[in-house]
């Protein structure tokens, strides 16, 4: 009788056992658990830590409640600028609702995935080229609304959805950056004319200040020879000074005074003794500034006066005035050397 007591308690221990082990379930901090009875769903979800069920009858399925990471595969489409393009993206989703999420979809993952697909290439074709390579902002709220409002019945939130990579045929490609180095190009040039334009309207600013001041001018011709000098193997070709054109242009003008630069000088003859000499010519001094006239030159006795200035070629041989004692003298003679 005790032994088959022992044997009774020996078994009924060992069921004991066994039946907590099949009931007892774990259940982790970032995960609940969804208790389905018989088939059917207890509301009551099953919180982080020891919880028991009925074997057998109850089924406990264990649900992931932290953010999943999934990448979606490139999808090729045509844009709204008929240019085919392959973009990929990546969704960041996590489970709010663990029972919406087991009886409601048989495998929100995959779920997911395949919404996100078909979601990106609606987004293809609905955006231009320039939209998916600088309005990458727009598309993935837009991709996200697309995706989170079939999500929100399989207890399922979309955290996040962001387009990765854009990848373009290779002409297109060089057409991009064709267009991209015309532009480039493009900038450039208008930055070097407005350069040249400012620089223009200082320099005439600068010119119209310099005519001012003449000597201003000089200046600046000087520091231009200082700094051409100080380059190796330099030629310098001096201008001709402008003083000196301005005092020869006034030398030239009409009205100068007699005896200036550029007068001819005068010529006189000289006769005397019944002999004809050849006209000598005499330079005329010119009188310096402040000094008076010299004095006309008196001629020695015997002698005839000079002629008047202009006659000599002309009235040679022709019989001179009278003299200052009032007798005409004598006309000259030529001598005749003997046969």
């Amino acid at each position: 009788m005790v032994e088959e007591l022992v044997v009774a308690g020996i078994a009924a221990l060992t069921g004991g056992v066994a039946y907590a082990m099949a009931a007892a379930r774990v259940v982790r901090q970032y995960e609940r658990g969804v208790v389905l009875r018989l088939g059917r769903l207890r509301r009551e979800v099953r919180t982080p830590g020891f919880t028991m069920i009925i074997p057998i009858v109850d089924r406990m399925h264990k649900v992931n409640m932290q953010i999943v990471t999934m990448p979606v595969p490139a999808q090729e489409g045509i844009t709204r600028d008929n240019v085919t393009v392959r973009v990929d993206a990546v969704v960041y989703f996590r489970v709010v609702d663990a029972a919406n999420a087991i009886v409601e979809v048989e495998d929100y993952r995959f779920a997911v995935s395949q919404m996100a697909q078909t979601s990106l290439r609606s987004i293809i074709g609905k955006s231009d080229l320039d939209d998916l390579l600088s309005n990458r902002e727009k598309l993935n709220q837009g991709l996200e609304l697309m995706i989170d409002s079939p999500a929100v019945g399989w207890g399922v939130q979309i955290d996040r959805v962001e387009i990765k990579d854009v990848s373009l045929p290779e002409a297109m490609k060089r057409s991009m950056a064709r267009q991209a180095e015309a532009d480039r190009e493009r900038r450039a040039r208008v930055i070097n004319a407005d350069a040249e334009l400012q620089a223009s309207k200082k320099l005439a600013e600068a010119a119209g200040e310099m005519s001012k001041q003449p000597a201003a001018l000089q200046l600046r011709l000087l520091q231009t020879v200082v700094a051409v000098a100080a380059e190796k193997n330099s030629t310098l070709v001096l201008p001709f000074p402008v003083e000196l054109l301005r005092f020869l242009e006034r030398a030239q003008q009409p009205g100068a005074q007699p005896g200036a630069v550029g007068q001819p000088a005068p010529q006189q003859q000289v006769t005397g003794g019944g002999t004809a000499h050849e006209p000598v010519p005499i330079a005329p001094e010119v009188p310096d500034a402040g000094q008076a006239p010299l004095a006309p030159e008196v001629p020695d006795a015997g002698q005839a006066p000079l002629a008047p200035e202009g006659q000599g070629r002309e009235q040679r041989g022709a019989p001179p005035a009278d003299g200052p004692s009032g007798h005409r003298p004598a006309p000259p003679t030529t001598s005749t050397p003997a046969a």
